[in-house]
């Protein structure tokens, strides 16, 4: 049963309207941490809007800050009002704090377990949630495992009598191929495959999902999806921010780690996958395995042919009327002044199946960028020019199907129309629709739909261990020869810029550019 002040609906979309989830509580360990404040209580508030949370739910908070459970709703109360997508609603934001629960303690006291597990029933008893609990670690990296074992042997990731567990687990997934097969392994010694959910925000977002719909459910693209038709695809992941602090952890990770091996390799999963046979969790994630496995494996010949990696100096953003200086990279808190940590990576790859042989997939992705865009363009082979020999027509342009991620979600489409007149003359029409002009604006986070369809025990949207995988054992190759040959002119490209020239040499090598 749906909470009250939850209960609204559009209407005439009463049928369509997903369920609410069932009974459960929801565990958020590092519950005092900037995800948890920026993210997962706006995704909660706005699941409550939709009606997609039961009555039957508590959060439990588990931080080392020494809170009272009054502190802690007040603190929660306070970050959801300054961080909401939405208007907050007094009453809904009343049942969710209602539904606060408070545990402090940290990863070293055993005693932290103990509580948490009298919390947990404690909530089953008062809320009715049932005994499912949904684990979130919104903490380090390196304690994924610690967290999972000590779960474990406190016996809360024991299903029993129809009762689930499920744990949330957050990128980065390993630092490579061989960390993240240990990874695995060690928290499957706890939890079946079937319990554990690595999220991607990414895959939360409405346009990432439309991709399927989009090729899926519409007669006139699929047909011409595949390499007879298909001249290119780019991927681009574009940012104007730095590092925002994050320094430290940028400095392990770079651009390759944290968005080309997950991010960017499942949107290229999702463009180029086959048609599945059904929707069904498993069945959609072969397909987007198979096409993981299917690229062409980087030489240590290929990945200095085929891969760039820049790091941005100082240099000019949009911001203030007449722009912003902002410093290099080298001069950003708790990074090293000689840092090789790549800011920006650029890659030239293959499926090669019987879809895409041949069709090369650009990635890149950059910070300090003169645009914020996520965006995936198919472009498409050109028309033969034979038909307008004896015409004023001296090229035909490519037609051009683009889709915009982020920050405006939508599809557009290029193609050439005649200009009016007595000449046979052709000019370049765009199409373009917007989510937010034909289904009005949702404002999300992107963890709404990733954190019900856990409750639900939907994983199509989240990463499978063999996808994991399969991702580290494309861009291993890739870093251990980075590891080996130092840049030799970074800082090689200006905040502000879309780059180092390599990454425009890359594909300009094969005649193509990228787009603006």
């Amino acid at each position: 049963m749906t909470s009250p002040v939850a209960s609204e609906t559009l209407e005439g979309t009463d049928e369509s309207k997903a369920r609410p989830a069932p009974p459960c509580a929801m565990v958020i360990f590092g519950a005092t941490g900037d995800l948890t404040k920026r993210k997962l209580m706006p995704a909660l508030y706005n699941l409550v809007a939709d009606g997609l949370l039961p009555d039957e739910f508590a959060v439990v908070g588990i931080g080392r800050s020494p809170l009272s459970e009054e502190d802690f709703r007040r603190r929660m109360e306070e970050d959801l009002r300054h961080f909401a997508t939405v208007e907050v609603d007094d009453a809904r934001i009343g049942w969710l704090l209602q539904r606060l629960r408070y545990v402090a303690g940290d990863l070293e006291d055993p005693e932290t377990f103990h509580r948490l597990g009298e919390a947990l029933t404690k909530a089953d008893a008062e809320l009715g949630t049932a005994g499912n609990y949904l684990y979130y670690l919104a903490v380090p990296p390196n304690l994924f495992c610690d967290y999972v074992h000590r779960l474990g042997e406190a016996g809360l990731t024991r299903e029993e009598e129809g009762r689930w567990r499920r744990v949330i687990i957050e990128k980065p997934f390993g630092h490579d191929l061989d960390s993240a097969r240990k990874l695995n392994r060690d928290i499957r010694e706890v939890l079946g495959e079937k319990q554990i959910y690595r999220i991607d925000h990414y895959l939360g977002k409405e346009t990432v999902q439309n991709i399927m719909a989009f090729r899926f459910g519409n007669g006139i693209f699929e047909p011409i999806w595949n390499r007879r038709y298909v001249d290119h695809v780019q991927i681009t992941v574009a940012e104007t921010v730095g590092v925002e602090g994050r320094g430290a952890y940028y400095e392990e990770a770079g651009a390759l780690r944290d968005m080309v091996q997950n991010h960017m390799f499942q949107l290229l999963a999702l463009t180029a996958m086959e048609p599945p046979v059904s929707f069904a969790a498993d069945t959609v994630r072969d397909e987007r395995v198979k096409v993981l496995s299917a690229i062409r494996p980087f030489t240590p010949e290929d990945v200095l042919r085929l891969t760039v990696r820049g790091q941005y100096g100082e240099g000019m953003i949009e911001g203030k009327r007449d722009g912003e200086h902002v410093p290099a990279y080298r001069a950003e808190k708790s990074v090293s002044p000689t840092s090789n940590t790549e800011t920006f990576a650029a890659l030239e790859l293959f499926v090669d199946n019987w879809r895409w042989a041949d069709v090369p997939f650009y990635l890149r992705t950059g910070k300090r960028l003169p645009k914020r865009a996520t965006e995936i363009a198919i472009q498409f082979k050109r028309a033969p020019l034979m038909l307008f020999r004896d015409t004023p027509v001296e090229r035909l342009s490519p037609n051009l199907l683009v889709l915009h991620i982020q920050p405006d979600e939508g599809i557009s489409l290029r193609f050439e129309g005649k200009v009016p007149g007595p000449q046979v003359r052709l000019g370049t029409v765009r199409m373009h629709f917007e989510y937010a002009d034909y289904f009005g604006a949702q404002p999300h986070t992107g963890y709404e739909t990733l954190l019900y369809d856990c409750m639900i025990g939907d994983s199509t949207l989240f990463h499978r261990s063999d996808m994991v995988e399969a991702g580290w054992l494309v861009v291993t190759p890739i870093l251990d020869v980075w590891q080996a040959l130092a840049p030799r002119n970074f800082p090689n490209y200006a905040a502000g810029t879309w780059g180092p020239k390599e990454a425009e040499e890359l594909i300009q090598k094969d005649g193509r550019k990228w787009r603006g």
